[in-house]
């Protein structure tokens, strides 16, 4: 009965791990991309990997939950536990299941986007099955959640926790298809059914040991991986070791579990040596460690995406593999350097590289077995080729001759770029030296120097031969060289500039079916010696009318033709049916790691190629049918306005719109597209309706930010376009700024209102206006009549003022005129005051003693008489009084413009002022004239006077 259990089971596991994805034959190492600490800014180790719908990778990571978009690394921490052993993805719930030490529950989206924790180890009623060490394993079977710790299982449906028991001790579970396993350290494994836990017959042989992984195999069988004791096979009935060269490796360096690749692979994960990928027959097919791309050697956690690429939780870090790509790559792990040729040669690959020849054994494994320095040559070696039936290699030190993996002979000591034959004549080989060409024939001795092939000393690689000329190319020049019939001679060369006249380069010279072709902007012409004329070959030329310009063009030994552009490639590959087949974008992963000037393309069988690169050599599989056709995925990672961020494109968030107001008008979008191969050639265009009238040009920016939007609906758009042209569908986000107060309809309602009140007020305001109008027309015709009326009488009035100023002059005039006659009398009086002292001093001259005492009376009496005559007289006193009185205001503002002036001064100034002259003035003041010069000298400068200042026409203008 069990037997029949255990059949049913595996049918249904065979069924679902049935993956529709060939086997590529696997030459080399996938490209393998790191991310460590630093980047994810997590801890070192991973425990568990899982993907939501949307792409978006977790692992259980020993500081969280650690997610991954493509672009951005985000943790999630969860409460009494930072470390996170097991996640699972729900994609139904959109869930994110998690658990740790003592600790489990899920994240989903909040309101806002952003994961949120729930914890259900509080479900968890009986205290005696609380949860005390780590959850290891989390399983999504049928509508149970089941978290597997090493004492037993927790059980969630409807909102509840049930427990399962182990009945001795758990190791670990195994969710294969839709049966689920257990390890008892007792049992050994039992599946789970209905509840309950039936142990498989022949099992308890791994009791001893720690099983990691379980996985399908044909025929009805499991495969089992342990931690220390290597593989075992389990037939349904007995378990036996796996004796193959996979389960000697795990056994020399552990397991840790591992992943199904397909229906025929299988990822064996190993604690001290990285990890093998082996067949249903165990022979190991690849092996990837440190040496060969693994950051570090032991691999907790390998998991297949749902583009068949591997992923690897690390001890410390994680690792991206791409499995699922028509490319592998022999590099510098292989001792390989930059290879300018390679060609096989009697079951072994050569490659000539910058440091010499490497050789390997197409019998012997490429797994971990590197490429070998051929000894004798290790400088630069330009090309490695057949010649006749020897394998000749152009170095930088000569020619040589290889045979059984070593150097048999060397032909010359030049340096040689390539050897050609000639058609005509194939017996015969030029081979292009630093010097120019040399003949050489192929002789039963091998091939022999002839000599120099004398006319013309310029070489490169780019040149060919057809029956007639060796053309050659450098520096965009076509030479077209005759050789004589000894081929010892160029008889004639012809330098071409162009092959057409509307044709003005040359870009390239290649030979193809036996046919010499030249190409210029993709146009390719062949030479007819008969007219001595280039014509297009108007079938090539068609074939690259939608191909970038072109360099070089290649044909490999089937048909296949290969080209390369700028530091790309792109090939017309050969159908079944001779038809051509443009692939362009699938190369653009070796992109700038192509050879300058070199197109190394050697076709081991016709779905198989290598591609000589800067770092060794890309293997091409053709036939190889992957998810690379699929279109990529895009999605809006973070809408952010104002200062609220909205978290887009976790699993269960709920698309819906979103309205702003108008204060919140500058919005940033961020993008992130799933799509983990070739991070670096991954581009985004996106489109905001309703502002921008175009998709932007194609960048690796994945955030744009919009600034003072203006009201209205909005909705923003994005794809993607992946490393090899691919775009996405278009991702969509919408969102309504809503107007500012002042442009809402109510607003609008407001405006209106106002302006029928405005119609309204201007109406009565006109209408008032009018009648104002016309009062202030009265008013201002009373204005002017008052004006006239006004200037008559300021007229009226300027004449009574000039008739007052001419009476005011006459009277100054008068006025003067009595100050001079004043003046005049007083000097006369002075006069007569000075001619009585005079007579006084006489009278006193007069001997007295001889004069009789009346005489003498009379004299006295005369002179008193005298005395007081000139005591009385107060002319002089009344003439200063007058003068003052006269002259007040004159003498008022001379004093408040110069206040330093003195009585004695105001007086000279007044004197001035009535025009007396210098004689006056002395006998006036009782001085000389000298000292009334100096008194105006003096003046002068009181009054700062300038030497051209008159001093009497500045008082008068006071």
């Amino acid at each position: 009965m069990k037997f029949i259990q255990f059949i049913g089971i595996t049918f249904f596991i065979l069924m679902g791990t049935a993956l529709t994805s060939a086997q590529k034959p696997i030459l080399g190492i996938p490209n393998v991309i790191n991310y460590n600490k630093s980047e994810y800014r997590s801890g070192t180790q991973n425990w568990d990997i899982d993907q939501d719908k949307k792409g978006n990778i977790y692992f259980a990571n020993q500081n969280g939950l650690l997610q991954f978009d493509g672009l951005s690394w985000v943790v999630y921490k969860i409460p009494n536990s930072s470390d996170v052993r097991a996640v699972k993805v729900d994609d139904i719930s959109g869930r994110i299941y998690v658990a740790g030490y003592r600790e489990f529950g899920y994240f989903e989206s909040a309101g806002n986007g952003n994961l949120v924790y729930t914890s259900l180890s509080d479900l968890i009623v009986d205290p005696n099955f609380a949860v005390s060490d780590f959850i290891w394993k989390i399983h999504i079977y049928k509508d149970e959640i089941i978290f597997q710790s090493f004492l037993g299982a927790y059980i969630y449906k409807n909102k509840e926790i049930k427990i399962l028991k182990a009945p001795n001790r758990f190791q670990f579970s195994f969710k294969v298809a839709d049966a689920l396993f257990f390890q008892d350290i007792k049992d050994g494994i039992l599946v789970y059914e209905n509840g309950f836990l039936n142990p498989l017959t022949g099992t308890t042989i791994l009791n001893n040991s720690e099983v990691w992984g379980m996985f399908p195999m044909p025929n009805q069988k499991f495969l089992i991986s342990t931690l220390e004791k290597g593989l075992f096979i389990y037939d349904g009935e007995k378990t036996t070791a796996w004796d193959t060269e996979a389960n000697s490796f795990i056994k020399q360096n552990g397991s840790l579990g591992g992943v199904p690749l397909n229906n025929n692979t299988y990822v064996i994960n190993s604690v001290l040596n990285g990890i093998i990928i082996c067949d249903v027959d165990g022979k190991i097919i690849q092996h990837l460690d440190n040496k060969k791309g693994l950051q570090n050697n032991t691999v907790l956690k390998s998991f297949i995406d749902d583009k068949n690429n591997l992923w690897l939780g690390l001890d410390n870090g994680i690792s991206f593999v791409n499995e699922n790509s028509p490319f592998s790559f022999l590099d510098s792990s292989y001792n390989l350097s930059t290879v300018y040729a390679s060609v096989m040669y009697e079951g072994v690959l050569y490659t000539a590289t910058n440091q010499g020849v490497f050789y390997h054994d197409l019998s012997s494994s490429f797994v971990d077995s590197n490429f070998t320095l051929l000894k004798g040559i290790k400088a630069q070696s330009w090309n490695i080729q057949v010649v006749g039936n020897e394998l000749v290699c152009s170095n930088n030190n000569g020619a040589f001759i290889i045979k059984g993996r070593r150097v048999v002979r060397k032909i010359d000591d030049q340096g040689y770029i390539a050897f050609k034959a000639i058609p005509s004549n194939p017996n015969f080989v030029i081979g292009a030296c630093y010097s120019g060409f040399n003949l050489f024939e192929i002789t039963k001795n091998g091939l022999v120097l002839k000599g120099p092939i004398e006319g013309h000393s310029n070489t490169t690689i780019f040149f060919e031969i057809d029956d007639s000329f060796l053309w050659l190319l450098r520096d965009q020049h076509l030479y077209k060289m005759k050789l004589d019939k000894n081929f010892k001679n160029f008889t004639s060369v012809e330098t071409i500039v162009q092959l057409h006249p509307t044709k003005h380069n040359i870009n390239s010279l290649q030979k193809i079916n036996g046919k010499v072709y030249f190409e210029s902007n993709n146009q390719f012409y062949t030479y007819d010696k008969e007219k001595d004329q280039f014509h297009e070959e108007l079938g090539l030329s068609n074939l690259f009318n939608n191909t970038p310009q072109i360099d070089y063009v290649k044909e490999d030994a089937y048909g296949n033709l290969w080209y390369k552009w700028g530091e790309s490639l792109g090939a017309h590959l050969k159908d079944d049916y001779g038809n051509y087949e443009n692939a362009q974008t699938i190369f653009s992963n070796l992109t700038g790691n192509l050879v300058n000037n070199y197109l190394s393309v050697n076709a081991y069988d016709p779905n198989n190629f290598l591609i000589g690169t800067t770092n060794g050599l890309a293997h091409f599989n053709s036939k190889f049918h992957n998810n690379i056709e699929t279109k990529p995925r895009v999605y809006f990672r973070n809408f952010t306005y104002a200062n609220d961020t909205i978290i887009l494109g976790n699993p269960s968030e709920k698309k819906r719109d979103y309205t702003m107001p108008y204060a919140h008008n500058n919005v940033k979008f961020t993008f992130s597209s799933p799509e983990f191969e070739n991070l670096q050639n991954l581009t985004f265009s996106y489109k905001l309706e309703s502002f921008d009238s175009e998709w932007s040009h194609w960048s690796n920016t994945s955030v744009k930010e919009y600034t003072n939007l203006r009201e209205g609906k909005y909705i923003m758009r994005v794809k993607a376009r992946n490393s090899y042209g691919i775009e996405s569908d278009v991702s969509s986000l919408n969102f309504t700024i809503n107007a500012p107060w002042y442009r809402h309809y109510i607003a609008y309602i407001s405006y209106f209102l106002l302006c029928v009140f405005a119609i309204y007020i201007v109406s009565v305001l006109v209408k008032t206006r009018y009648r104002r109008r016309e009062y202030f027309k009265t008013i201002e015709q009373r204005k002017i009549y008052l004006e006239k009326e006004s200037r008559i009488k300021g007229e009226q009035y300027k004449l009574e003022k000039q008739i007052e100023k001419l009476n005011r002059d006459k009277l100054q005039s008068k006025l003067l005129a009595k100050d001079k006659e004043l003046v005049n009398n007083s000097l006369q009086v002075v006069k007569k005051n000075k001619i009585l002292n005079n007579i006084i001093q006489k009278l006193k001259n007069i001997e007295m003693e001889s004069v009789n005492n009346s005489t003498k009376a009379q004299f006295n009496a005369l002179k008193r008489i005298i005395v007081k005559e000139i005591k009385a007289d107060n002319s002089w006193k009344d003439l200063e009084k007058h003068i003052k009185n006269v002259h007040f205001e004159f003498l008022k503002r001379l004093k408040e413009r110069h206040p330093t002036i003195t009585p004695r001064e105001l007086d000279l100034a007044t004197y001035l002022l009535i025009n007396m002259s210098t004689k006056e003035i002395a006998e006036v003041m009782n001085i000389s004239n000298k000292g009334v010069e100096l008194a105006r000298y003096r003046l002068r400068k009181k009054l700062d006077l300038k030497r051209r200042e008159n001093l009497t026409g500045y008082l008068m203008n006071i």
